[in-house]
C-alpha cells in the first residue's frame, strides 16, 4: 500500500514509515505545502497513494466529489484526533498495521478511520 501523507501530518511519519520498509512520502517532501485539498487529493490519485490526514470534513467532501465526478481515487484514510500530531512513532505504527491488514491497498473512494489500536 502506497501512503500519501498530506501537510497536517508531520514529514517524520513518512521518514519512519520508509525505515520500515514502506512506500510513504509526505506533502512537504513533494512540495505541495499549501496545495488546495483537491490538488492534494489528485496527486495522491495520480501517485496511485492513499491519502491521510486528520482532515475529515473536507476530504470526505472532496471524495464523494471525485466519486461523482469519476476522478480517480485511491482511498482516504481518516486520522482520528486522539491520535496526537506530536505522536509521530505511534501514528507509524499503526499505518503499518493498517498497510498490513490491506496487502492489496484500498477500494477506490474507500473512507476509514485509522484505529486508534
Amino acid at each position: 500500500m502506497k501512503l500519501y501523507l498530506d501537510e497536517d501530518i508531520s514529514p517524520k511519519v513518512s521518514e519512519i514509515l520508509r525505515k520500515k520498509g514502506m512506500d510513504a512520502t509526505s506533502a512537504h517532501e513533494t512540495g505541495l505545502i499549501e496545495a488546495a485539498d483537491e490538488e492534494q487529493l489528485a496527486f495522491a490519485a495520480a501517485e496511485g497513494c492513499a491519502i491521510v490526514t486528520p482532515n475529515r470534513d473536507d476530504f470526505i467532501t472532496l471524495t464523494v466529489q471525485f466519486f461523482e465526478d469519476l476522478k480517480p481515487h485511491e482511498g482516504l484514510i481518516i486520522v482520528p484526533h486522539t491520535i496526537p500530531a506530536y505522536g509521530y512513532g505511534r501514528l507509524a505504527n499503526l499505518l503499518e498495521k493498517f498497510a498490513k491488514d490491506h496487502p492489496n491497498g484500498m477500494e477506490p473512494y474507500t473512507i476509514e478511520f485509522l484505529p486508534s489500536k
